[in-house]
């Protein structure tokens, strides 16, 4: 049974595994700034498997206005099963209604995003990282 948690203490470890194994792409060697972005985080809903971090949610938010949701991230072997719509779900919970919940997508998951009701957004600009 899948357990989900809120801002649960996570390592760079466990969160560099949970991304390796959901074929997401995010700096998995760089363990200190994995540390920041669990700890720079407002919003962390995390998915166990008893003692197994196998999903997670991480968001920018102020709690009011809007939220960025910047990872969500699910173990290959929990994908299909309602975990990424169960971490999706509970941010939405968190943030409460009157924020809006905004996410940028990986070209592979552009079809997943609708299916758990979210809607496509055209007017949206980037200046990406340069690492």
């Amino acid at each position: 049974m899948i357990t989900y948690k809120v801002n649960e203490a996570i390592s760079p470890e466990q969160m560099a595994k949970v991304f390796q194994e959901s074929g997401i792409k995010r700096p998995t060697s760089d363990l200190a700034r994995l540390k920041k972005m669990i700890d720079q985080a407002d919003l962390l809903i995390t998915a166990w498997d008893q003692n197994e971090l196998v999903g997670l949610a991480r968001s920018l938010t102020d709690f009011a206005y809007c939220c960025y949701l910047s990872d969500l991230a699910v173990h290959s072997s929990y994908q299909k099963s309602g975990v990424g719509k169960a971490l999706f779900e509970q941010t939405r919970v968190a943030i409460g209604d009157q924020c809006s919940l905004v996410l940028l997508s990986a070209p592979g998951a552009m079809d997943y995003y609708p299916k758990i009701g979210m809607d496509q957004a055209e007017n949206a600009f980037v200046i990406k990282r340069k690492q």
